[in-house]
């Protein structure tokens, strides 16, 4: 009896991936600002086929005592996963231990990120709802939660962008889809484009040392990209406020997109 290999085609002979994009190409990319609930700001992240909605509320009085902090604000993060997000229709409640990594991982990522010093014996809340999962979960996650802090008012030290980066045999991806994340060694890269720094660099499988180094460039260039499409949605966003505002002035604009490029 002869076995059939389970393993998908990553690149064809014409270099082109299984959803037709080639080695470097990002998916596309929406971001929509709204308001959900009682939160400041709502962000919905799609990147290619995985969406995340993003909310944050706050800085407000913190909930227990015992989680203050005198000299600043403290962040929660929580992530809460829709049941038909992926295939395998798998229930994940709030104590799971997956979410709650992923929680974690968004959390420390964005300590160092946000002005907690500005807000003591306060909290900031951030609340991530996964509709729909195609890959690179983890950045989108991230580069909602950087928009919606932002739309917030919460002051950054700088945008915050994450992407993912894989090895097929020889040959670099980015922007890895879930077909290619469970076939592929891959790392996934958050990086601050003003300042220059990596906030986060986490891998989940084994990638050869020898290929971290190309791996983690092409994932630095690529968030320069995110970040381009990032700041221009949130500029277009604050100029439609102002604009709503009744304050859409020539002056009023360009100060407000100038605020805007100062992150």
């Amino acid at each position: 009896m002869v076995l059939q290999s389970s393993r998908i085609e990553i690149l064809n002979d014409g270099g082109l991936r299984s959803d037709g994009r080639r080695q470097y190409e990002l998916r596309d990319i929406t971001i929509e600002f709204s308001l959900q609930g009682h939160s400041d700001a709502s962000v919905t992240f799609q990147h290619g086929l995985t969406q995340v909605l993003v909310s944050v509320l706050g800085p407000h009085e913190a909930r227990m005592r015992s989680q203050t902090a005198h000299d600043r604000a403290i962040i929660n993060v929580e992530v809460n996963v829709a049941a038909f997000s992926t295939g395998e229709r798998r229930r994940r409640t709030r104590g799971d231990k997956r979410l709650l990594e992923l929680a974690s991982t968004i959390k420390s990522t964005f300590e160092p990120v946000v002005q907690t010093h500005l807000y003591p014996r306060s909290q900031i809340d951030i609340f991530v709802h996964v509709i729909q999962q195609d890959g690179g979960l983890l950045p989108a996650c991230i580069n909602g939660a950087t928009l919606a802090l932002a739309a917030a008012g919460i002051p950054l030290s700088d945008f915050v962008c994450a992407i993912t980066g894989g090895v097929h045999s020889t040959s670099p991806l980015l922007d890895l889809n879930t077909l290619e994340e469970n076939d592929v060694p891959h790392v996934t890269v958050a990086m601050m484009p003003r300042t220059e720094r990596v906030a986060l660099v986490t891998m989940e499988t084994r990638l050869r040392a020898e290929n971290f180094e190309e791996i983690f460039k092409l994932a630095i260039d690529a968030g320069k990209v995110l970040y381009m499409e990032m700041k221009a949605a949130l500029q277009r966003r604050t100029r439609a406020l102002v604009v709503a505002l009744g304050s859409g002035s020539k002056a009023t604009t360009q100060a407000t997109a100038f605020d805007v490029d100062e992150l």
